[in-house]
């Protein structure tokens, strides 16, 4: 499904600036859940991120967040529209293909926790 995604956010204009396949150790999946902590749903999240691979992506362009999260779907896949990534694959909301960002802060602190500046592409 790496592919399909990649396929779909490029042809949606985004660009690509960086991409890697990589192992989540349970700490760095606490950090990147942190917001959800104290919510029933929050040890579910970390068992799912750290069971297998997962590719983290940056990706840039005009709207670039409210892009990705159209493309994406909405969180529970059986409200999201037919053609979004979660609309199309998923069937459960708490095994989702992808996640993507809620705005610039949440962002940028997701970005630092998977990739150092020398990871990515510089286009400015």
């Amino acid at each position: 499904m790496v592919g399909e995604i990649v396929s779909r956010l490029e042809n949606r204009g985004l660009t690509l600036v960086a991409l890697k396949m990589m192992e989540v150790e349970r700490s760095l999946a606490e950090k990147h859940y942190s917001a959800h902590t104290d919510k029933p749903f929050f040890s579910s999240l970390i068992e799912y991120i750290t069971s297998g691979p997962v590719v983290a992506m940056v990706w840039e362009g005009p709207q670039a967040i409210r892009a990705v999260r159209t493309l994406i779907g909405s969180t529970d896949p059986l409200e999201a529209a037919p053609g979004s990534i979660r609309g199309d694959y998923a069937l459960n909301i708490e095994k989702n293909l992808v996640h993507g960002a809620d705005g610039p802060e949440s962002a940028r602190r997701e970005i630092s926790l998977f990739f150092s500046d020398g990871e990515m592409i510089n286009r400015s």
